[in-house]
């Protein structure tokens, strides 16, 4: 199965087990393997010390950035003087900026949202900053990622229903500017990537009503991609999980499908089933900073004392570059004595270990073999890890 959606992208889905897809998406900036894990560098550059070089050795496709950090700092303009946000940060695959709505909208106390747009304070200063959807498609036009995220409202996922569908409502109605607004920009001649694709977003708490009269809405407008939003920010997994079942079906098997702000490893596993194939997550940066490490064997914390002296690799077998050389003792150490390198070496198993995941996924797809995969995965990830055995 192929579609040409333009000159800009092709996403070709190979095989398929269930609802699970397994595609190649080609665009200006190189291929991209689904399912695929985006490894988040906020502010252009990953949590932890990770480089350009290090992303590339650890099986990276994609580097995920944000639109509202970047703008307050260094600024956007300055970002598009200097070529654009691959030119920058050194990276020539490709790469996806979120709108800044999930920043913005976590500002509640700092915020006021009107058709227009929001007036919100910068939480840096304090200074007063205005983005709607024209606002945010220029800024990200202006870092010229490959992919743009539409600027949308990401309501609490126990939000009350009356607050909810209005919500929705509106987003909708942003979304139509943005893609009006990224058709204009793209047609622009001091444009640095007028092939920019633009993912519309999914909303709807846990509403499944909502949810799916959403998905058709947007589905209708013909974007590049879909991307399911507002989960993972306080609702079970169990609801997650239930609101991907009802809603996918309803968005193009046919374009990529990106579950935004996703997840734990097991998370993951359960929404590619579930037919997405496009993954974010902060979680093995911020966990890997904490010593909090994902083994295929369960997850470990090397700040327990029973680590002290173990002279093993974080996962004994892990092919990364810190587990063919350094010892959990001595990670631990440096962790302990707040050297920066101890993040550092933690961060990139993390990522290791999801963007291989993610190969052996796509691996087991390819082979019709996704269901016994996630079994396998998930009931070796359940058991108890002690002093590495």
């Amino acid at each position: 199965m192929e579609i040409k959606m333009s000159e800009k992208m092709t996403y070709k889905v190979l095989k398929q087990e269930g609802r699970a897809k397994r595609a190649v998406m080609e665009t200006v900036h190189g291929t991209i393997q689904t399912p695929v894990f985006m490894n988040v560098g906020t502010v252009a550059a990953i949590k932890g010390a990770v480089s350009t070089e290090d992303l590339e050795g650890l099986g990276t496709q994609v580097e995920l950035s944000n639109t509202y950090h970047l703008h307050v700092r260094p600024g956007d303009e300055k970002i598009k003087a200097m070529g654009g946000l691959h030119r920058f940060m050194s990276w020539n695959k490709p790469i996806l900026t979120d709108s800044g709505g999930f920043q913005v909208f976590s500002l509640a106390g700092l915020r006021k949202i009107k058709e227009e747009g929001v007036t919100f304070r910068c939480h840096i200063d304090g200074h007063k900053i205005f983005m709607g959807p024209e606002e945010s498609m220029r800024i990200q036009s202006n870092l010229a990622s490959t992919i743009a995220m539409a600027f949308d409202e990401c309501a609490p996922a126990k939000a009350e229903r009356s607050y909810v569908q209005p919500s929705v409502d509106r987003t909708t109605r942003w979304l139509e500017r943005c893609k009006k607004e990224m058709a204009h920009l793209n047609s622009l001649d001091d444009t640095i990537n007028k092939q920019q694709l633009l993912f519309g977003i999914n909303q709807g708490a846990i509403y499944s009503d909502i949810r799916i009269e959403h998905a058709k809405r947007i589905t209708d407008l013909d974007l590049d991609g879909y991307a399911v939003g507002g989960l993972a920010v306080g609702e079970t997994h169990e609801e997650m999980y239930h609101i991907l079942e009802e809603t996918v079906p309803y968005l193009p098997v046919d374009k990529p499908t990106y579950l935004m702000g996703v997840g734990t490893p097991a998370n993951i596993l359960e929404a590619v089933e579930r037919g997405v194939d496009f993954f974010d997550c902060v979680y093995p940066t911020r966990n890997g900073r904490h010593g909090h490490l994902y083994t295929n064997f369960g997850k470990i914390n090397l700040f327990n004392a029973q680590y002290e002296l173990d002279m093993q690799p974080i996962e004994p077998g892990c092919q990364c570059p810190v587990c063919r050389r350094y010892s959990r003792a001595y990670i631990r150490h440096l962790l302990k004595a707040k050297e920066m390198l101890g993040m550092r070496l933690c961060v990139m198993h993390n990522l290791y270990f999801y963007n291989t995941m993610m190969t052996e996924i796509r691996d087991a797809l390819d082979k019709g073999e996704f269901a016994a995969y996630k079994k396998r995965k998930l009931d070796g990830m359940q058991r108890i890890v002690y002093d590495g055995k």
